[in-house]
């Protein structure tokens, strides 16, 4: 049996929610994944490090104790095989990175398609996505977050911030009439956006804090570029973060309103999961994005 295979298989099975999962994951057939892991429970003395039920898998409390273990172990052997591939020594290797979708098209892919033309050695893989990856569970070096951060072990480099801005075409407001408080959003035509059929809140500094107000929405669509398109085409006002509509606004396809009411600026960070020492992959694309992306924040 090989060891490592098998606690690769149980790890993953674990992250994954399924055996099913696992086996798509590692691209492995059902049963191989089922005889793997009961010639692992068979080395280990019989021991179950799994409960099954027609509904979810859960671990047993060695089972627990046992895929921390394997954890520390395939990371230790990952962490190796770096070393031993000059990942320290020189940058080279894959480098896996995340962000949200619009912002890694405006920002991060110009910024790493300068990176990529100064280091040879380095290839990204850049994941765009409006939903938070994990990085241990899905291998990422390095995650573009926007909002503030939970209290973690992460490390963070702050790179700037960004506003929630609400805006209408010039056309729109020339035939509705500005807004002069949140209150008049709730007569005035609104496209809203937001994830899974989640609609994002309309939050405003108002007297005694931020508050969510009620809006009249025409248009409800799920992404910030179709909302933005369709506010410029004069459907409705639409809020989105600042750096979205900039270049809407630069355009004079957009103006922005309500900007008195506006919410506290969001952070905007690069993350990454705390090493001893960093590879030299990770670390030259920290000191070579950072100050661009920085810049690029601080721009109108």
């Amino acid at each position: 049996m090989d060891r490592l295979e098998a606690m690769t298989i149980l790890v993953t099975v674990v992250e994954a929610g399924s055996f099913t999962a696992a086996g798509r994951r590692l691209g492995i057939p059902l049963p191989t994944v089922s005889r793997k892991l009961a010639e692992l429970e068979a080395y280990l003395g019989g021991t179950r490090l799994l409960t099954r039920s027609t509904r979810r898998l859960s671990l047993t409390e060695a089972g627990a104790d046992y895929v921390e273990a394997c954890k520390r172990i395939l990371e230790e052997i990952d962490d190796a095989d770096r070393r031993a591939s000059g990942e320290y020594v020189v940058p080279k290797g894959e480098l896996v990175l995340a962000a949200p979708i619009v912002f890694g098209r405006l920002h991060i892919v110009p910024v790493v398609s300068e990176f990529l033309a100064t280091y040879d050695e380095i290839d990204v893989k850049l994941l765009l996505s409006d939903r938070n990856a994990q990085l241990m569970d899905d291998h990422i070096d390095l995650a573009l977050r926007i909002g503030a951060l939970p209290d973690s072990a992460m490390i963070a480099l702050r790179l700037g911030t960004v506003r929630w801005i609400v805006c209408a075409s010039p056309a729109y407001l020339a035939r509705n009439g500005r807004p002069e408080t949140p209150a008049d959003l709730a007569r005035l035509p609104c496209v809203t956006f937001g994830i899974a059929g989640a609609v994002t809140p309309w939050m405003f500094a108002l007297e005694g804090g931020v508050r969510s107000v009620p809006v009249r929405s025409r248009l409800s669509v799920n992404t910030a570029e179709a909302a933005l398109d369709a506010a410029a085409q004069g459907v409705g006002l639409t809020r989105v973060l600042s750096y979205q509509a900039a270049r809407s606004i630069e355009d004079g396809r957009l103006e922005p309103v309500l900007e008195n009411f506006e919410p506290e600026a969001l952070p905007v960070s690069l993350i990454h999961l705390p090493q001893q020492v960093l590879p030299l992959k990770t670390r030259s694309f920290i000191d070579f994005t950072v100050p661009r992306l920085r810049a690029r924040l601080k721009s109108p």
